[in-house]
């Protein structure tokens, strides 16, 4: 089966706001209405959910939080669907999303990260339908920098097209933006020069190339659905991606044995089975005395036998690459070539 992507953004499509997961709580609601003008300065119409506001653990009972997602994929009015944020326990929707239906729907754009990949992995997974990882709602006014593109210039690229993204060598080390303080705050800080570091055993600071098809996900929700219906990766590969699969691996906030412990249960679940290499995030996650995250990654994942690329700007540490999972890419680590931290994929 070919992998599918949805049709191209345009001015004057609708893209859907629900919260699958945690709501938005009044003191960030500036930012939130910052967030939803932004996209219709641009020309889109704006459809905003019920389940979106509230400061508990999720934005509405699941049943309701189920149904108003169903909707917007269902209907073909709705070309994409974006949450403000991720959250905690998204994983209450998966038995709920009528994965049928909108396998077999027109696909629309479903773009987050987070506790968001906790549903739209499997979408992938389940449907071969290409999908946006990386920036979301709350994140969409921020101008990206140089090198990295915005989730709407990529859900508006024709079908076809080739998407090239760079690292922009630079990163926030410390802190986030006060909403509350500035809701329209623009421009992200990144305060700390970094680059990626190359991990697996015997090929540290050398160069690599990978490729294959883009499977993205949150280390701490994706061990969750690791082996079960909902997170098939060896069937996902074997139907869409028979040249290989690539990794993005965003790491939150576990300390490392934790991180260390749930890739090791992702592998055994064959999470990793046709990985042809592995992007890991840049974290702000602690390590112990006897463990970094580096060493976490290497100790459950340097077995594979495939490059591993660190600190890769595809978790949540901004800034943030928009990755389209399941498209073909290509990821070129030159440490010693200025520009030459580059992510191309094609939507093919």
């Amino acid at each position: 089966m070919t992998v599918r992507y949805p049709a191209p953004l345009r001015p004057g499509d609708t893209i859907g706001v629900t919260a699958p997961s945690a709501g938005v709580p009044d003191r960030h609601g500036a930012r939130l209405d910052v967030a939803l003008q932004w996209l219709r300065d641009r020309g889109f119409r704006v459809e905003v959910g019920d389940c979106l506001r509230g400061g508990g653990v999720v934005s509405a009972p699941r049943e309701q939080r189920a149904a108003e997602l169903n909707r917007m994929l269902l209907d073909p009015r709705v070309r994409a669907v974006v949450p403000p944020w991720g959250g905690e326990t998204g994983i209450d929707l998966l038995e709920l999303i009528e994965w049928e239906r909108v396998a077999a729907a027109e696909p629309t754009w479903c773009v987050g990260f987070s506790d968001t990949s906790t549903w739209l992995t499997p979408l992938t997974l389940l449907t071969g339908v290409g999908t946006l990882h990386g920036q979301n709602l709350m994140d969409t006014p921020y101008a990206t920098p140089d090198g990295i593109r915005h989730w709407v210039d990529v859900a508006s690229a024709p079908r076809g097209s080739e998407v090239e993204q760079r690292s922009p060598g630079r990163f926030r080390a410390e802190g986030w933006d006060d909403y509350e303080r500035d809701p329209a705050v623009s421009t992200f800080t990144l305060d700390a020069p970094g680059t990626w570091t190359r991990l697996d055993p015997g090929h540290e600071g050398e160069p690599a190339r990978l490729t294959g098809r883009l499977l993205p996900g949150c280390v701490e929700t994706m061990v969750a659905v690791a082996g079960t219906r909902f997170g098939d990766v060896p069937a996902f590969a074997r139907e869409h991606a028979p040249d290989g699969l690539l990794h993005a691996l965003d790491v939150c906030e576990w300390p490392a044995p934790d991180i260390g412990r749930a890739l090791h249960g992702m592998r055994l679940a064959g999470w990793f089975d046709g990985s042809r290499g592995v992007l890991v995030s840049r974290t702000r996650a602690p390590g112990t005395d006897t463990m970094t995250q580096h060493e976490a990654v290497v100790d459950a994942l340097g077995g594979l036998g495939v490059p591993i690329l660190a600190d890769v700007e595809c978790g949540h540490v901004p800034p943030y690459l928009a990755l389209v999972a399941a498209a073909r890419t290509e990821v070129v680590h030159a440490p010693d070539d200025g520009g030459g931290h580059r992510v191309t994929q094609w939507l093919d």
